[in-house]
C-alpha cells in the first residue's frame, strides 16, 4: 500500500445513481441447464495475463502499421486518404487504434459493472454463477488492454456514445434491459470488433490478446443468447417491444453517425486534429462510395450491427418488422442502399445466420 491512498482518486467520476432489485435465490439446483454447464465451461477456461501472454514482446510497429481501418466502407481507400502524406496516413492509423482499444478497454470496465449487477439482479441461480465468471473475465479484460494501450500510447477518453450506452444499461433497474444493452449490443458489437482487429492486425501480441479476450467474449455472448431467448417467449407483446426499443437505441447511439453523433464521430474529431479536412475527406466517400462498396465484393461486409448484433436479436425473437424498418432506416442512412438494402425485405433477406460455434467463428476457423 502506498502512502499516497485516498478514499477518492482524481480519476475518478461522480457516482451513477442507478435502480436496481437484488434478488435472492433460495434453490440451489441448476434450473437453466445450458447456462449451468456454460458456467462450468467458464471456470474452465480461465487464463492469467501475466502468465500466458509475453508483456516483454515489444509492439511490432511495422505490422502494427499495416492495419487496415476497419470501418464500413474503407476510408484509407479513397482517393482523399491516398494523397495524404505517408507520414499523416501512419499517425492516422496509429491514432485510429488506439482510439479504438481505449475504447474497448472502456467498455470492458463497463462489462465488468454489469456483470457485478447481474450477479445481483437476475432471478435463476445458474444465471448468477454466469454473472459471476464473467465479472472475473472482464477485470482480466480491463486489466490487459489497459497494459497494451499503455504500451501504444496514453488511453485516450470514453467516447461519449460509448458512455451514454453504459450509463444507461448501468442506471436501468431493468435486469432484461441489462442483458440485452450488454450482453446482446455491446458484447455483440466488441465480439464482431475482435474478430475482425484479429484478422486485419498482423501485430503479434495484439493478435493473441484478441484471441484470448474474444474466447472470453464469445461465451459472453452465448450467455446472453440463451439467457434471453428463455424469457423472451414469456414477456406481454409490450414488454417484449421495450426490450426491442432498448437495444435499437443502445445500437443507433453506438453506430448512427448522421451529424457524427456515433463512435465514427470520435474517431473524425482526432482525424482532424492531425489536419484531415473532413469535408474534403466526405466529398471523396460520397463521391466514391458506389466504387468503394463495390471494392468489398458480393459477400458484403455488414458491419457489426448487420452482420451480428441484429441476427443475434433474431436468434433471440426480438426483431419484429416494427424494430426491422428502423434499424434499416438508419443503417441506410449511414452506409447507402448497396450495403444494406433497397428495401426492408432485402435487408431481413441478406442477414446472415449466427454461427453454431461462435468461438471458433471468432478464432478464424470458420466464415
Amino acid at each position: 500500500m502506498t502512502d499516497d491512498f485516498q478514499l477518492t482518486t482524481s480519476t475518478q467520476e461522480p457516482g451513477l445513481p442507478t435502480a436496481m432489485e437484488v434478488v435472492y435465490q433460495w434453490n440451489y439446483e441448476p434450473q437453466v441447464e445450458e447456462l449451468r454447464r456454460l458456467y462450468v465451461k467458464a471456470t474452465e477456461a480461465q487464463w492469467l495475463a501475466d502468465r500466458d501472454l509475453d508483456w516483454e514482446r515489444p509492439i511490432d510497429e511495422e505490422r502494427f502499421a499495416t492495419t487496415p481501418l476497419g470501418f464500413a466502407l474503407p476510408v484509407e481507400e479513397t482517393s482523399y486518404w491516398k494523397s495524404l502524406p505517408r507520414e499523416t496516413r501512419f499517425a492516422l492509423t496509429r491514432r485510429t487504434a488506439v482510439l479504438r482499444l481505449s475504447n474497448f478497454l472502456h467498455g470492458e470496465q463497463g462489462a465488468l459493472m454489469v456483470a457485478a449487477q447481474l450477479v445481483n439482479a437476475v432471478p435463476h441461480t445458474d444465471a448468477k454463477f454466469y454473472a459471476a465468471t464473467q465479472t472475473m473475465d472482464e477485470a482480466r479484460h480491463v486489466d490487459v488492454f489497459a497494459r497494451y494501450v499503455r504500451k501504444l500510447d496514453e488511453v485516450q477518453p470514453v467516447a461519449e456514445p460509448l458512455k451514454r450506452v453504459l450509463d444507461t444499461t448501468l442506471a436501468t433497474g431493468n435486469w432484461l434491459h441489462k442483458l440485452v444493452g450488454m450482453q446482446i449490443v455491446v458484447e455483440g458489437l466488441a465480439l464482431y470488433s475482435f474478430k475482425e482487429m484479429r484478422a486485419l492486425s498482423q501485430e503479434p501480441l495484439l493478435r493473441e490478446l484478441l484471441g484470448y479476450v474474444a474466447r472470453d467474449e464469445s461465451r459472453h455472448h452465448a450467455y446472453g443468447v440463451q439467457y434471453v431467448a428463455r424469457c423472451v417467449p414469456l414477456l406481454s407483446e409490450a414488454e417484449r417491444a421495450d426490450m426491442e426499443d432498448f437495444a435499437l437505441e443502445a445500437a443507433q447511439t453506438l453506430v448512427d453517425n448522421r451529424r457524427q453523433a456515433g463512435l465514427f464521430g470520435t474517431m473524425l474529431a482526432s482525424w482532424q486534429a492531425l489536419g484531415v479536412d473532413a469535408v474534403e475527406m466526405f466529398q471523396s466517400m460520397r463521391a466514391e462510395r458506389e466504387a468503394l462498396a463495390a471494392r468489398i465484393g458480393p459477400g458484403r461486409r455488414l458491419g457489426p450491427v448487420q452482420g451480428f448484433v441484429i441476427p443475434t436479436l433474431r436468434r433471440c425473437g426480438l426483431l419484429s418488422e416494427r424494430v426491422a424498418a428502423r434499424y434499416h432506416e438508419f443503417l441506410q442512412a449511414n452506409v447507402g442502399p448497396k450495403l444494406v438494402g433497397e428495401t426492408v425485405e432485402e435487408f431481413l433477406r441478406h442477414l446472415p445466420e449466427l454461427p453454431e460455434d461462435t468461438a471458433a467463428w471468432v478464432a478464424g476457423e470458420l466464415q
